[in-house]
C-alpha cells in the first residue's frame, strides 16, 4: 500500500464570486488559472495554482446558496491553513495588515505556530508553520 497522499486541492463555496475571487486575487497575489463552468451544468469554479501543485477552489453552485455564513463550529470543516515556516509569519502578518485583513496575532503552541483571518464568507483560515 503507497503512503497517503496529500490534499490535492480545497474547494470553498463562496456567496459572491466576484468579491471572493477580487479577495483572493490579492491574497494569492495571483490571478486564477481556471474560471468556467464545470460541464454537468452544477456549479461554476474558480481555480487558483498554489505553491507545491496546491489547487484552491472557489464554487458557486446553479441550486442557490444555503443562508449564513461559515460556521466551524456546525459539521464540516473547521478550517483550511497554508503551510509557511515560522520565519515567514511575520511578513505573513505584514501582507495581512498590507491588505487590509483582520487577523490575529500570531499564536504559538507546542505543535506550532499561526495567524488566523477569515474570508469574505466567514471561512476561517490560517498561516501555520510547525515548530522550528
Amino acid at each position: 500500500m503507497p503512503a497517503f497522499p496529500g490534499l490535492s486541492h480545497v474547494a470553498v463555496t463562496v456567496s459572491d464570486l466576484t468579491v471572493s475571487t477580487e479577495w483572493y486575487s490579492r491574497l494569492f497575489d495571483s490571478e486564477p488559472v481556471l474560471d468556467e463552468d464545470e460541464e454537468s451544468g452544477d456549479y461554476h469554479h474558480t481555480v487558483y495554482a498554489l505553491g507545491g501543485g496546491m489547487l484552491f477552489g472557489l464554487h458557486t453552485h446553479t441550486a442557490g446558496q444555503v443562508d449564513g455564513a461559515f460556521d466551524e463550529t456546525r459539521s464540516g470543516v473547521d478550517h483550511i491553513a497554508f503551510a509557511c515556516t515560522q520565519d515567514e509569519l511575520d511578513a505573513w502578518s505584514s501582507k495581512l495588515d498590507d491588505l487590509g485583513i483582520t487577523h490575529s496575532a500570531i499564536k504559538h503552541a507546542h505543535y506550532g505556530s499561526g495567524i488566523s483571518f477569515r474570508d469574505p464568507d466567514n471561512v476561517a483560515l490560517e498561516f501555520f508553520a510547525p515548530p522550528a
